[in-house]
């Protein structure tokens, strides 16, 4: 039996942080019903690449679910969610705070319907503040919580980082104050309003320029692929292709210079202290380079991994699928889906020994089971 089993989640949410959150309960064994409008459903259905005329992306973080078609603008559907509320044990939701005051769905009135609820907002900016109103956007979050200042080459411009990582950081932050929120409804029997912001989940990850920042009274800025206090801590150019090491202390730094058959570099004035190997990064860089050009990727790799140093191919995310890790940790999982046929997603990151995650239901049609839970409805009555 998975963890969640018998936990009932009820889903307002759309597109990435909070779709990402509830699959992951779902993956955990608790039933979740995603709310949708009938007529379109979740944006991210109608966002190309399709698979048989299904929104990839959708497909992605929407398995472990019931899609339930509600329209919140007509009294029937507001009914039908009260009703399922009263039932829940957690509520998310990522609407702009305040919208679902107006429809009669905001924490203080849900609590009030049923106290043990767990209600889950996330938004760009939290709940209150002068920014709360704000819309949050993953590209937006990155340039005001300076991680695209911190992005990038030196001499180019702010870049930000290729994935939606504001999303994912609020989905994990949520799941997290989720659990907490039902580990202290089982101590005090009480319900509790779960408030996540994107921009505080991505200022979160900021530690370390921030401790240059308070150590140094300087704001650092983006060094490319190079590491504000570790070198060498990079990716380098072997013959055929980027290898990526990272030299964190003195002894990997020795054992490097072993591997590579270069102990005079471990001994040159220039490198001997990390701080010294920062302060002279171009000079190592090329010093390092000019033994890697006769090596492969993989000679390197052997040579470094037999001395325990830490490095790595700097993969595409094809190379990436196609390592044996991929294949060994059963890290994608396989389901048959009505419309599309077989389906791929990435397997649930948590591994627990005991209670593992069952990942049972395909990603949900729009309205697929609207009728199966609506009539659980009229039967409590």
């Amino acid at each position: 039996m998975a963890p969640l089993d018998g936990l009932r989640v009820i889903d307002l949410t759309r597109v990435v942080a909070g779709p990402f959150c509830t699959m992951m309960l779902g993956d955990m064994g608790a039933e979740v019903l995603k709310i949708e409008e009938p007529a379109h459903g979740d944006d991210s259905r109608a966002w190309a690449p399709f698979i048989q005329g299904s929104g990839s992306f959708f497909l992605s973080l929407n398995r472990s679910k019931k899609s339930v078609g509600l329209d919140l603008k007509a009294p029937e559907g507001v009914d039908a969610l009260r009703r399922l509320v009263e039932t829940a044990d957690v509520l998310i939701e990522n609407f702009r705070p305040g919208s679902l005051a107006e429809l009669g769905f905001d924490y203080t009135a849900m609590s009030a319907l049923n106290p043990r609820l767990i209600y889950c907002s996330i938004s760009g900016y939290g709940q209150t503040g002068p920014a709360a109103q704000l819309p949050g956007y993953d590209a937006v979050i990155q340039g005001e919580a300076g991680i695209m200042d911190m992005t990038g080459s030196p001499e180019g411009a702010p870049t930000r980082v290729g994935v939606a990582i504001t999303d994912y950081l609020a989905g994990l932050y949520a799941i997290q104050g989720i659990l907490l929120a039902l580990i202290d409804r089982q101590k005090s029997g009480l319900g509790q309003h779960v408030d996540i912001s994107l921009f505080e989940a991505m200022l979160s990850v900021m530690r370390l320029p921030l401790s240059v920042l308070l150590a140094t009274g300087h704001t650092p800025s983006r060094v490319g692929n190079d590491h504000l206090n570790i070198a060498p801590y990079e990716p380098l150019r072997a013959k055929d292709g980027l290898i990526i090491v990272a030299v964190a202390n003195p002894g990997l730094w020795g054992r490097f210079c072993e591997a590579i058959d270069r102990p005079g570099l471990r001994d040159d004035p220039r490198f001997k202290t990390n701080t010294l190997r920062v302060t002279n990064r171009e000079a190592l860089k090329e010093a390092v380079e000019a033994v890697f050009q006769g090596l492969t990727v993989q000679e390197l790799t052997e040579r470094l991994q037999a001395k325990n140093v830490p490095c790595g191919r700097v993969r595409s995310i094809s190379e990436a699928m196609a390592h044996p890790q991929v294949a060994a940790r059963d890290v994608v999982v396989v389901q048959q889906h009505p419309q599309v046929g077989t389906i791929e997603t990435l397997a649930p990151v948590v591994r627990l020994s005991r209670t593992p995650a069952e990942v049972r239901l395909p990603p949900p049609a729009l309205g697929k089971h609207t009728a199966e839970v609506l009539a659980r409805l009229k039967s409590r009555v």
